[in-house]
């Protein structure tokens, strides 16, 4: 039971996550096993904004994720990475879209893996997390005070790309970087 801190806490102890860069990508392993498909399951998704509400796991996560940027150059992505795991960050960018589109993008993503899935349950899944994810008591996703807003709703991924490397070279030339 992924929700229940007397299940989930004695597991962080032996718990090894690992990111290793290969030809086709960034890969995560838990445990030495690859879990870089695994962790974009829609059930893996729902069950992240439950358990990361534990402070512990909160706890183990952080130590994780600056461990990750200390080691290497790293764009990071998350929802409290700007203003909890890394609030002195060169650059942070709060990357938004309205529900719907990101539940679109979702949508296509699982379809295309196979998986059997309504829009409609896709997007009250994406407006649940970010609900949980607004309202919880530890690190709550808001954009770090600093950060710039980029909201994609209206372009594509290149487009997005795009629109993240100008944000990067203006602070670049501001000497922020």
């Amino acid at each position: 039971d992924y929700k229940d801190p007397a299940v989930v806490v004695p597991q962080l102890a032996n718990m090894k996550v690992t990111m290793e860069f290969t030809a086709s990508g960034q890969k995560m392993f838990l445990d030495g096993t690859d879990v870089t498909d695994k962790i974009r399951s829609p059930e893996v998704s729902m069950a992240a904004s439950a358990v990361s509400a534990i402070p512990e796991v909160r706890a183990f996560l952080l130590e994780q994720q600056r461990t990750l940027a200390r080691e290497n150059d790293v764009i990071m992505d998350g929802r409290d990475i700007g203003t909890v795991v890394l609030p002195d960050a060169m650059v942070k960018i709060f990357l938004t879209a309205r529900p719907e589109a990101r539940a679109k993008r979702r949508y296509k993503e699982l379809i295309e893996k196979g998986i059997d899935i309504s829009l409609e349950t896709v997007l009250k899944e994406v407006m649940e997390r970010d609900y949980n994810d607004m309202n919880r008591a530890a690190a709550p996703l808001k954009p770090a005070e600093d950060a710039v807003m980029v909201d994609t709703s209206e372009i594509d991924f290149d487009q997005s790309i795009d629109a993240l490397a100008v944000v990067i070279e203006k602070a670049i030339n501001k000497g922020r970087v």
